[in-house]
């Protein structure tokens, strides 16, 4: 079967820092671009942060530049999410996605449009609150 399935979320108070998991299986992750992205409670959903299959290239909503990191490991066949002083505002639910594209140059798109995308994961909350 076929899947991506995220981990790590839950509740954190303000400041405080997360890491978000991305593993596939059924699946190598070699060859495709994977994004973070998130939905709010009555917002739509939005592309966080995006890497690329090839050479590492990343995107990063603004809202998130500074604080989040994204990186892989293929060898794991897992995606991470390293967010730090994290806000209320980034509360949602974060769902990784997959992309098959070697070229670095699908990461804006893929996180700004999200319409090329190959796999869903079902999806992690998180909570930011005091």
């Amino acid at each position: 079967q076929l899947q991506l399935v995220e981990s790590g979320g839950g509740l954190v108070q303000p400041g405080g820092s997360l890491r978000l998991s991305c593993a596939a299986s059924g699946f190598t992750l070699d060859y495709y671009a994977i994004g973070w992205f998130r939905q709010a409670p009555g917002k739509e959903r939005e592309g966080v942060s995006c890497i690329s299959s090839s050479d590492g290239s990343t995107y990063y909503a603004d809202s998130v530049k500074g604080r989040f990191t994204i990186s892989r490991d293929n060898a794991k066949n897992t995606v991470y999410l390293q967010m730090n002083s994290l806000k209320p505002e980034d509360t949602g639910v974060y769902y990784c996605a997959a992309e098959f594209s070697l070229s670095p140059a699908t990461v804006q798109p893929m996180c700004e449009y999200y319409y090329a995308i190959d796999y869903w994961g079902k999806g992690t909350l998180v909570n930011v609150s005091s």
